[in-house]
């Protein structure tokens, strides 16, 4: 079974989300694992960070997959689209839409981590 292996909340000003976050429910932040445009939150499970960005009202899903490539290739036989995975320290991850347009996206996890 596939479980929820990451999500993100995307605000304007991560310094300002950081303080609302922290001071609403006690989040800590990875301050190694942050940058400017990135907020990790500390000791979660799952995984999850805040990123800047345009407003949304809803947390972006990533669904941990073991291989990234074959996941892509089994959206699109299923109807969906996938755009090409990126790489980060954590991983490769992509955003990808079911065959109704509903998107969420792919992550695989970089080893070790």
């Amino acid at each position: 079974m596939v479980q929820l292996g990451y999500f993100t909340f995307d605000t304007p000003d991560i310094e300002k989300a950081r303080a609302f976050y922290a001071g609403l429910f006690g989040w800590t932040f990875d301050e190694a694992a942050s940058h400017p445009t990135y907020a990790h939150v500390s000791g979660s499970d799952p995984a999850f960070g805040i990123t800047k960005g345009e407003h949304r009202a809803f947390p972006h899903l990533y669904f941990r997959v073991d291989d990234i490539h074959d996941a892509c290739a089994r959206v699109r036989a299923l109807g969906g689209h996938a755009a090409m995975p990126a790489q980060s320290p954590s991983g490769l991850s992509v955003v990808v839409a079911d065959d109704q347009g509903v998107s969420f996206s792919l992550w695989q996890p970089a080893v070790g981590y």
